[in-house]
């Protein structure tokens, strides 16, 4: 069995299935007409499974050709048929990988590949093995001395759980589930018992709880308290960590990490693989770059005592689609989702800094075949932007939240929130007033002596406000009614900490009878409040801390202290530091203010980290004190080191810098964001206290920032300095731009040199060179502020070559050089741009143009306007007095209502220039009004490409609009901001159509009236035009279509059916009510379609159909062909003389009358006389038939042909067949006669016979009947008589009745009887005739 596909393909696409998690693979660019790719109906599914139990993994594939299946896994193979078994079953249609006697080894990803010529599908599936038992190391298994026996003995008795757990039994929980309860909080109880497939865990709870109890008994021998136990989860930053809350009774008991039973090293490095940090009383474990390997069962001790217990399991799972960023605004929900590749019960939603759970603000969702994941951020705030992540397993995808701050939700949300606060109170309120109604008076004093006598013996309550055990109000919420009553409710570590617990109801303690009378107990003491004080035999609390010390960080040399309130001004209390008494001689300054006490220390120095405690009247509190040295850098120093350091090309640059701080000290010299490491001209030398760069050999390249970094396991300090390197300037930059070029001078300019060389440049040094000859000759120094040189000692007609170089104080640059200059060339401008009309009056025309682009090498000194009269030729000059200076004149001499052109030519030192284009023609009036919107806008028609417009002129109002002079017609795609005009120049009609349009695109139309005073305001439609011809519902144009259609088999097959519809209509082809097969040919266009058999078959025969369907509506039309060939001859053909004058023809079947249900038969007769053949029968579908009118004496011939829509087949003879007449001698015989009856009633020869004939067909009943006297014959139809119908051709001729019904159709369905009826009786013969479509 081959486990991946041996195909080599030219091509890879890439595409993507219906089913998540199917990868499917295109080996072609274009995949041929009805074959397909490989796709799962189902694929296979991941599997958990006891080891040596039965594995199975099944999928459902399809495609054309149907796809080879098979199996791969990732670690390993699958080739050994004694462990790994495939199957196909039929019945179900599934491919089916057989995994017995499942090992652990086999726990692996198995791939399932579905290949054939045209590509492949994969799918993946995790098989999990569940296994029995922990293994763990000894001490002396991991290298360590053994202990005195006395010893061992003594911790045999605590850690017997270090033994190798029970495997699992068929039918029990697994060992590994207990373990994973203990250890976790109420909240995890469900999703970890999902994960092991139990469901049903209330029966679990009273076992649990008692095992929760052992293993406290067993901590509190080396946990002073424990508490917010995390289980592994993988962080945004690519490290698997769990954490819990720990105070120890011995700071210097050892910590042990297990991995399925196995010691695992640890330190404290974060770099390392295995890593713990410790802040305060928080311990993190972390696991660096998690991986497969990493997967397995952790366990922390302390001691030989166990305090967390968490799984990491790593599937082989990726995202098929990532999580997207998400917009959106405040108070509406965001969704972040995403498709794994495998099916993960739950994945890990998590913000930077902390992981999400499913409550009030978030929602997380799984799709019921567990591989779409939805997070719900619901009532967003702005506070709710940053990034978010999905981890599944090792990988994670990142997205980011964005809220639009909205003033408006924030109020309503605000008011919101402020109705739901007081319904809330109300509903509290309300709630305990019919508590204590319901309870009475008698019931309070009864429930706050019981909550009495429970402080008394340390019943710590329910701990939700602090003051049901001995401790003060302020704490944290924390107890489940075990603790030892000692607390003071804060947040350090006190004695009161022991009792843990969330004080909330949860599902997983609905049955633990136990939590049950511990709420009865809490409702009591809640209710005991609100009634009488507690009696005097209730005993002294004693003193209590309102606050207890809390953890504290400080730099070396900083001032720290630490500070606690009691409950009383009186008492007393000592400071230890790590478990030694301290007093004022040590260094520190204990005060003592009312019931505040502090513990202040002036100067900070490493040896003051510790753990501080204080203790008064047999309380305590504890706080650790950190000491921390971040690197310090000197003010003096950091000054001198920001000031610039400037050295010329080619000198060396040293920077210096002193520093403190904690070792080790890391230090990163960067220049310009790139890090400096030692090199042929970079020198680092750096010791504890100072660190130095030095470079050599600088160059202009390398000016810049220049940073140093300091880093410790405290902090991070930089320091940033500049080194300018001096040098000269680089070239002037060209292109150098010629700004006149004058028959005495020439003028041009050029840009600053790109470098200035650190120091500004002071002045440009000009040469000259005549082209033709070698010498450059010095014109002398300008300033270095205007980059611009005119050089008027030029001969007229000479060309002239410039040098230009920078000079500053460091040097001179290299020269850049102009292009050769012409001097004194008679170039004139170029023509200006048309005049454009800027206002005109009857009195005043004022005009506008623009510059030249082409000056002639000179400036422009001023513009010539002429003007002239329409329809003539002669231009006058308007500018009598010299060239107008602008681009701007305002011409007076104009007569009104005179029409105008005009033109400028612009002027420079070598003379005019060619005129301008004349602008538009111009009439000396004064302005018009625009005129108003085009009325009675309509659509006259529309194609595909084009569509006509036609309005009526707009109804100018005197003084407010004008006279429309012309029309404008724009369009805009309806997916385009802009409007595109289809005339340029307005049209006078008020028609217009818009030619080039895209077939079916949607447009905005609108018409502009205009004239010389304006455009005036727009008339569009009130809705968009498709470009299309008006819609036409589908119907058939030519009425001479053929519904019958016969073709010779192999023949070409071509139906040409035209019809007329609009829009483009959808063309559907059925053959027999199913789509046509594969080598049917339809062609289709906008007029109509064309259906082609090249080669037809006869299993082409069938009712196609044709359906043309579009938005208006849908018609349909139906052809029959028939593919058939010339048929083949009936068999032998047998004579029978039944009836004296008749003979029966009987014969075999034609071998095509099973092929062709409209073969049938035709006879023909000649006999001795006539010697002609004649037609005696016809349409004959069964194989006998009676021929009548035989005369004795005669031979007769006879030939029975097979015939179909194709014609005559070979005839088959018949032997001949003659009856001789008998001469006898005549006698005369005198006997007596008897009376001979020769009468009988009538009955059926050959009886009616089932018809089942095709619509359109003619259909012919025949039977054969007798009696004498000659019965009467009667036809019927659904017990109507038919006699008399002319629609149907009946005949009897000797007995042999016949019905011809023409073109059979459904109104002929019913049921056909004949009735012979004579005096000596009746009988009938009856039939169903059924068409088929």
């Amino acid at each position: 069995m081959s486990s991946v596909a041996n195909k080599d393909p030219k091509v890879a696409i890439k595409k993507r299935s219906r089913v998540p998690g199917v990868i499917i693979t295109q080996y072609v660019e274009q995949l041929p007409p009805g074959k397909s790719t490989p796709d799962f109906t189902r694929k296979p599914m991941a599997t958990t499974v006891q080891e040596g139990k039965k594995a199975f993994f099944k999928a459902v594939v399809n495609g054309e050709p149907t796809p080879t299946v098979t199996w791969a896994r990732n670690n390993g193979n699958v080739e050994d048929p004694e462990k790994y078994k495939t199957r196909f079953d039929e019945r179900a249609r599934e491919h089916v990988l057989e995994i017995a006697n499942v090992k652990l080894d086999q726990a692996d990803t198995y791939k399932c590949f579905a290949t054939n010529e045209y590509g492949q599908a994969v799918s993946t599936a995790t098989l999990k093995v569940l296994e029995g038992g922990l293994k763990k190391k000894s001490k002396e298994a991991n290298g360590q001395p053994p202990q005195d026996f006395r010893a061992m003995l003594k911790k045999t008795v605590i850690v017997s759980r270090k033994r190798q757990l029970p495997p699992k039994k068929e039918g029990e929980i697994d060992p590994k589930l207990w373990e994973l309860l203990i250890s976790a909080p109420k909240k995890d109880y469900e999703k970890i018992c999902f994960d092991f497939g139990v469901t049903d865990f209330r029966w679990m709870l009273k076992r649990l709880n008692q095992m929760k109890k052992e293993r406290e008994d067993e901590q509190a021998k080396v946990v002073e308290n424990l508490s917010n136990v995390k289980q592994i989860e993988v962080t945004p930053h690519g490290r698997a960590e769990f954490s819990m809350d720990m105070t120890l009774w011995d700071p210097n008991s050892t910590i042990n990490l297990y991995k399925d039973g196995i010691l695992v090293p640890y330190t404290n490095d974060p770099n390392s693989k295995h890593s713990l940090k410790k802040t305060a009383t928080k311990y993190v474990f972390s696991i660096k770059d998690p991986g497969p390997e990493d997967a397995g069962f952790y366990q922390v001790d302390v001691e030989e005592a166990n305090v967390l217990t968490t799984d990491f399991s790593v599937p082989a799972v990726e995202f098929t689609s990532k999580i997207k960023d998400v917009k959106t605004s405040e108070c509406e929900d965001a969704v972040f989702q995403c498709v794994l590749s495998t099916p993960l019960n739950r994945i890990t939603w998590s913000k930077q800094d902390s992981s999400l759970d499913d409550e009030d603000k978030y929602e997380i969702t799984v799709s019921e075949d567990k591989l779409t994941h939805t997070l719900r951020v619901k009532d967003c705030e702005v506070a709710d932007n940053g990034a978010y992540y999905a981890i599944a397993g090792i990988t994670s995808s990142k997205a980011s939240l964005t809220v639009k701050a909205d003033p408006n939700a924030r109020k309503r949300r605000k008011a919101t929130k402020t109705e739901d606060d007081l319904a809330k109170k109300q509903a509290k309120l309300q709630k305990e007033k019919d508590d204590l109604e319901a309870d009475g008076e008698g019931q309070t004093e009864k429930g706050a002596a019981d909550a009495a006598a429970k402080a008394l013996v340390g019943d710590g309550g329910d701990g939700k406000d602090g003051k049901d055990g001995f401790g003060d109000d302020s704490g944290d919420g924390k107890g489940d009614g075990k603790g030892d009553g000692k607390g003071d409710g804060t947040d350090g570590k006190t004695d009161g900490d022991k009792g843990e617990g969330d004080g909330k109801k949860n599902l997983l303690t609905d049955g633990d009878d136990e939590n049950k009378k511990d709420d009865a107990a809490d409702k009591k003491k809640k209710r005991s409040r609100t009634g009488p004080l507690v009696p005097d035999t209730a005993k002294d609390r004693g003193v209590q801390f309102v606050s207890g010390l809390s953890d504290t960080d400080a730099n070396v040399g900083q001032r720290a202290e630490l500070s606690c309130k009691l409950s009383s001004d009186t008492s007393e209390g000592r400071w230890f530091k790590n478990g030694k008494l301290l007093t004022n001689k040590d260094g520190v300054t204990v005060i003592k203010d009312g019931a505040c006490h502090s513990l202040i220390i002036d100067c900070c120095k490493e040896d003051d980290a510790a753990v501080y405690r204080f203790e008064a009247e047999g309380r305590k509190s504890e706080a650790t004190l950190n000491i921390q040295d971040p690197p310090k850098i000197d003010a003096d120093a950091l000054g001198k080191f920001t000031k610039p350091v400037i050295v010329k090309a080619g000198e060396n640059a040293e920077w210096k810098l002193p520093f403190s701080g904690g070792a080790p000290m890391n230090i990163q010299w960067n220049k310009d964001d790139d890090e400096l490491f030692p090199a042929a001209n970079v020198k680092i030398d750096t010791s504890d206290t100072e660190s130095k760069l030095r470079l050599t050999k600088c160059q202009r390249k390398d000016s810049g920032e220049v940073k140093i970094k300091l880093k410790n396991e405290f902090g991070t300090t930089e320091a940033i300095s500049k080194l300018i390197v001096l040098d000269k300037p680089t070239p002037p930059q060209g292109p150098v731009d010629i700004m006149e070029s004058a028959v005495t001078s020439v003028e041009f300019k050029w840009k600053p040199p790109k470098d200035s060389g650190g120091c500004p440049v002071t002045n440009y040094m000009i040469e000259r060179q005549q082209v033709g000859r070698n010498k450059w000759t010095k014109l002398g120094e300008i300033p270095g502020s205007n980059p611009s040189y005119k050089d008027s000692d030029v001969d007229p007609g000479r060309r002239y070559s410039y040098r230009i170089r920078a000079r500053n104080a460091e040097g001179i640059s290299d020269y850049l050089q102009t292009e050769d200059i012409s001097a004194g060339v008679l170039r004139y401008p170029g023509a200006p741009s048309s005049p454009k009309v800027v206002s005109a009056f009857k009195d005043c025309i004022t005009l506008a143009w623009s510059s030249p682009c082409d000056t002639g090498g000179t400036k422009i000194v001023g513009y010539n306007l002429e003007k002239k009269k329409k329809g003539t030729n002669y231009w006058s000059l308007v500018n009598h007095e010299g060239p107008i200076t602008g681009t701007k004149c305002a011409v007076k001499d104009v007569i009104e209502g005179a029409a105008y052109e005009f033109r400028v030519s612009a002027i420079n030192l070598s003379g005019a220039g060619d005129p301008s284009m004349p602008c538009d023609t111009v009439i000396a009036r004064d302005p018009m009004k625009p005129p108003g919107k085009v009325t009675d806008l309509k659509l006259t028609s529309s194609d595909y490409t084009s569509f006509s417009l036609a309005w009526s002129k707009p109804k100018g109002m005197k003084g407010e609009e004008g006279e429309a002079q012309g029309y404008y017609v724009e369009i805009r795609p309806i997916e385009n901001l802009e409007w595109t005009r289809c005339n340029s120049t307005p049209i006078t009609r008020t028609s217009h159509t818009v030619l080039g349009l895209k077939a079916m695109a949607t447009y905005w139309v609108r018409v502009i009236a205009t004239n010389y005073g304006g455009d005036g305001e727009p008339q569009a439609f009130d809705k968009y035009i498709i470009a299309m011809p008006p819609p036409v519902r589908p119907k058939f144009k030519d009425h001479n279509m053929k519904t019958f259609v016969v073709v010779r088999s192999g023949n070409t097959v071509r139906l040409n059916i035209i019809f007329e519809a609009c829009p483009l209509p959808e063309i559907t082809w059925l053959k027999d009510g199913v789509p046509v097969p594969k080598h049917v040919t339809i062609t289709n266009s906008d007029k109509g379609s064309q259906m082609l058999i090249p080669t037809s078959e006869r299993s082409d025969t069938g009712i196609y159909t044709i359906t043309v369907k579009n938005i208006v509506g849908q018609e349909s039309f139906n052809v029959e062909v028939r593919v058939t060939d010339d048929p083949k001859p009936p068999g032998p053909v047998e004579l029978d003389e039944n009836i004296p004058g008749t003979v029966t023809l009987s014969w075999a079947s034609s071998p095509d009358e099973k092929r062709d249900d409209r073969l049938h038969y035709m006879i023909s007769k000649r006999d001795a006389v006539k010697r002609t053949w004649r037609t005696v029968g016809d349409n004959l579908f069964n194989n006998k038939f009676t021929v009548v009118n035989i005369l004795p004496g005669r031979e007769y011939n006879f030939r029975v042909f097979a015939k179909n829509d194709m014609g005559l087949s070979p005839p088959s003879v018949s032997p001949p067949f003659e009856t001789k007449k008998q001469r006898e001698k005549f006698k005369l015989n005198t006997r007596e006669r008897k009376p001979l009856d020769l009468e009988s009633p009538p009955s059926f020869i050959v009886r009616l016979k089932r018809r089942t004939p095709p619509e359109g067909y003619d259909c012919y009943m025949t039977c054969a009947v007798k009696g004498n006297p000659a019965p009467r014959v009667t036809w019927y139809r659904n017990n109507i008589s038919l006699n008399v119908n002319a629609n149907y051709y009946i005949t009897n001729v000797c007995g042999v009745c016949s019905m011809l019904i023409l073109k059979v159709g459904p109104k002929d369905i019913g049921e056909y009887k004949v009735m012979l009826e004579n005096k000596l009786g009746t009988s009938e013969s009856s039939m169903m005739l059924n068409v088929r479509e």
